[in-house]
């Protein structure tokens, strides 16, 4: 009669210590990437966005305005924070910077900094780093092609492994070359 007390013990401690355990933290549901918009010309160091990029960071609030956004990435240059302004102020959020070095594993920084996150993640970076950043959260044998300079309507989602490429915007004003996307 004393092994039923014992397992209803047993099962009750079993019960506490999963209740109590922390819960595993979920990736996000979706990834969506974007370059920067168009950027000025001066000064050369730091630019901010042109009028026209403005306007492609007011389109990109629009376009996922719907979308559920929970979170924002940038990295600390002006054009990659006035790019995602619009759309962390309609959202109410307040974007996560990222620092953007030469020499440091920035793609697996941010890679890291969005599987932490759950719900929808905006990341918005640079040319040759959100091709990186996608593919590396999708799982991809190899990294894709950087995005040419002239490209800024590309909108990345990645979702369960899988990549999709979108547009957004105006479209890009240059077809793509050969070494790029």
């Amino acid at each position: 009669m004393k092994t039923r007390p014992m397992k209803r013990r047993a099962a009750l401690l079993a019960a506490c210590l999963l209740l109590g355990a922390p819960a595993a933290r979920a990736e996000p549901e979706l990834v969506l990437l974007v370059r920067h918009a168009e950027r000025a010309a001066e000064p050369k160091q730091d630019p901010a966005l042109s009028p026209a990029g403005q306007a492609r960071a007011r389109e990109l609030a629009e376009a996922l305005a719907d979308a559920g956004v929970t979170a924002i990435l940038t990295t600390q240059y002006q054009r990659t924070r006035q790019t995602a302004a619009p759309l962390a102020e309609r959202r109410g959020i307040v974007p996560r910077t990222i620092e953007a070095r030469r020499g440091s594993d920035h793609v697996g920084e941010v890679v890291a900094a969005v599987r932490a996150q759950s719900g929808v993640v905006l990341v918005v970076g640079h040319a040759n780093t959100v091709p990186q950043i996608a593919a590396a959260l999708a799982g991809s044998a190899g990294p894709l092609r950087d995005f040419c300079e002239s490209s800024y309507a590309q909108l990345l989602a990645v979702q369960g492994g899988h990549l999709l490429r979108l547009r957004y915007g105006e479209p890009d004003s240059a077809a793509p070359q050969d070494n790029c996307q």
